[in-house]
């Protein structure tokens, strides 16, 4: 499914928890590993020190090298390292389209309750203007081996939202995992200020009743069987309690990405699961 999978890696925690969940795939499942270390000089800032450029550049050759043994010699896996100049989220959309990867993987910080910059700009980027997949780690899981056996896919019977339950349903064919659907019926009264009565919430669970319906006629082609869960809430917030509640080893997600426009164009809710997450995250794109 992943065959060619591209790695921001800058030595920071979260790029060593996207190399490594990265690593365990193609350790387990095969494929190509190519990592990429982007070196960002501003020529105002640093003008006056032009050296620092090629420092820098030595110190990124040296921690490449460095990464690629520790590859070999703990996973098995041979990786290929691309050392480039220039802002990162632009050099790894520029190497993606050139390389044409099948999956991005990224760190974040994904601080909570901060503005989305602490998520990580150059995530953030990659995500909303990225034509493939893209899976967001936070931090490294100790016992991760490669294999999604839990899988949640939250579910709204949107175009995004089905494309996002398709690479669930390929994951599971892979690994057999369990995949669980969840619908947030949103809290309508909270937007519009209206009064809910016994029939209109029999109405917002019969709309519910559908789109899980609809969920399981997605995945019946593929042999899989999934779990259905219908929640009421905020759905950022209900995604990122259940996946806690489920000890999900993946969350798969679909988002608007509108390219060249603002943050809300992501989705607010995938970049608040992503902050809040204590999961991986795929994007489905």
């Amino acid at each position: 499914m992943y065959k060619t999978i591209l790695v921001g890696f800058d030595e920071s925690i979260p790029s060593k928890a996207a190399l490594a969940e990265a690593s365990n795939w193609v350790k387990k499942h095969g494929g190509k590993l190519i990592l990429i270390h982007a070196v960002y000089f501003d020529t105002e800032e640093f003008g006056i020190a032009p050296e620092q450029l090629e420092k820098r550049l030595k110190v990124g050759e040296k921690a490449c090298l460095q990464t690629k043994e520790m590859l070999a010699s703990e996973y098995g896996i041979e990786a290929e390292s691309l050392l480039c100049e220039g802002d990162p989220s632009e050099v790894i959309l520029d190497i993606a389209r050139e390389k044409n990867p099948d999956l991005i993987v990224l760190g974040t910080y994904g601080r909570k309750g901060l503005n989305r910059l602490l998520m990580g700009s150059v995530t953030s980027h990659v995500i909303v203007n990225s034509d493939m997949d893209v899976l967001v780690v936070k931090k490294q899981c100790t016992e991760c081996t490669g294999n999604y056996k839990s899988i949640l896919v939250p579910f709204d019977g949107s175009e995004f939202s089905r494309k996002a339950l398709n690479r669930a349903c390929k994951l599971s064919k892979i690994d057999g995992g369990n995949i669980t659907v969840l619908y947030v019926i949103p809290r309508y009264e909270e937007m519009i200020e209206f009064f809910r009565t016994d029939s209109i919430k029999q109405s917002l669970f019969a709309e519910a009743e559908k789109i899980m319906d609809e969920a399981k006629k997605i995945a019946l082609p593929y042999g899989v069987s999934i779990a259905a869960m219908v929640q009421e809430g905020h759905a950022a917030d209900k995604i990122v309690e259940i996946s806690d509640k489920l000890k999900n080893d993946l969350i798969i997600i679909g988002t608007y990405g509108w390219k060249g426009v603002n943050k809300a164009i992501m989705g607010s809710t995938t970049e608040r699961v992503i902050i809040n997450a204590k999961r991986p995250v795929l994007v489905a794109r």
